[in-house]
């Protein structure tokens, strides 16, 4: 249960950053571009934090590993007070990468433990039920953060233009301080669960092959981990281009307001993930997980397609459907990636975590390809592109194969 609630409170952190880029971009006047940079200091923390994540818990457990990420985790959090009221846009985002840096730890040890803390058998459908708290997150998040964070005060740069230097200052610092409420709750909260992880005894777990030397070198051996870096690396830039930018589209596209937006974002997309981690958790007894990966691609393929080329609450509800199907395909991959690793494990788990790079760097490019074009919509090819990778690893690129030295 401890475990399962980190994937919960990550899951929580992380779906604020939808909530945060739209209202970020209107507090400093931000392109796409520029706001995508909120995933830029989020997931390159993942990059540079994963190996000595994976030092540490190679060292000191998989407990160790937890408590540092929760100690990142609410620090972070609490850094977006003084954020706040100096209104500086970098120090948002170093707040968001000390979380970050937190949120590797966390991951790096409980996508392994909760797989490992049963049979190998239902390794995968284990890791998937602890994801769906996950997708809990992704529909309170949004819903709370819309409540708190976003306002009513959509002021065009011609309005802004308009008002003296004294109002407009007022404006800009009330829109930033908006933020300091909930991050501070968080980051208290978080700190607790800490203190509740350094007193409580966890089962140290050791796999059969721990004797064994592990090492980079070893784990890059298994051709299945290796393709499992790629596919979770385009899958978590095709997640964060869909959420981070769904309250710009669904506003572009459907003309709502961002209120509305961000409660189809909680209510739909939320929702809509979450009901798909159980749902493909309970297919997962009929149907082999790389086969159900394969389906969910294909039909995410789809679906991108029309998000692209429709208009109106088309374009939303095309939006809530990839996210039905996407809910399954980090658990899964990662799952998929670590199967038969032995002594490789906690290495592999590190490598896998590292990999979430790609919603640093996949969203500035559908960043990029909305500010040249001049709609959002276009830059949902390239999810579309990172489904396609994702549909070639569950087809083949999952198979187990190391290569002899």
């Amino acid at each position: 249960m401890l475990v399962t609630s980190l994937f919960f409170f990550w899951g929580f952190v992380h779906n604020l950053d939808p909530i945060l880029i739209p209202h970020l971009r209107k507090a400093f006047s931000l392109s796409y571009l520029q706001s995508s940079l909120v995933d830029s200091a989020v997931f390159i923390a993942y990059f540079a934090m994963a190996l000595p994540a994976g030092f540490v818990m190679r060292k000191y457990g998989y407990k160790s590993g937890i408590i540092l990420g929760l100690l990142l985790f609410g620090t972070g959090s609490l850094l977006f007070i003084p954020a706040a009221n100096t209104r500086e846009y970098v120090y948002f985002l170093g707040a968001l990468f000390i979380i970050a840096s937190g949120l590797t730890f966390l991951e790096t040890a409980a996508n392994p433990y909760a797989s490992l803390l049963g049979p190998k058998e239902t390794a995968t459908q284990r890791l998937n039920l602890s994801q769906s708290f996950n997708g809990l997150a992704t529909v309170l998040a949004p819903l709370i953060g819309g409540e708190f964070i976003l306002s009513k005060n959509n002021l065009t740069d011609a309005q802004k233009a308009a008002m003296s230097p004294g109002a407009l200052n007022t404006y800009l610092a009330g829109e930033a301080a908006t933020v300091k409420g909930p991050y501070l709750i968080l980051g208290v909260i978080i700190l607790a669960v800490a203190l509740i992880f350094i007193f409580t005894k966890l089962p140290e777990i050791k796999e059969a092959e721990e004797t064994k030397k592990s090492s980079f070198a070893n784990a890059t051996r298994h051709k299945h981990l290796v393709w499992a870096v790629i596919a979770q690396f385009f899958y978590v830039g095709a997640q964060v281009c869909v959420t981070s930018f769904f309250i710009n589209i669904a506003v572009k596209a459907a003309h709502i307001d961002e209120k509305m937006a961000s409660k189809y974002l909680s209510l739909g997309y939320g929702i809509a993930f979450m009901g798909g981690r159980f749902v493909g958790t309970f297919f997962m007894r009929y149907i082999s997980p790389n086969k159900l990966l394969v389906l969910y691609s294909v039909i995410n393929i789809v679906l991108s397609a029309i998000a692209i080329v429709s208009t109106g609450m088309v374009t939303v509800y095309a939006l809530i459907g990839v996210g039905f199907f996407m809910s399954i395909m980090f658990p899964t991959i990662f799952a998929l990636g670590i199967k038969g690793l032995g002594a490789d494990t906690k290495i592999g788990s590190s490598l896998i975590i590292m990999s979430i790079v790609g919603g640093a760097l996949i969203p500035l490019a559908m960043g990029r390809i909305a500010d040249i074009t001049h709609n959002i919509q276009n830059g949902y090819i390239i999810p579309l592109v990172c489904f396609i990778v994702i549909l070639y690893f569950g087809w083949k690129g999952y198979k187990p194969k190391t290569a002899t030295v």
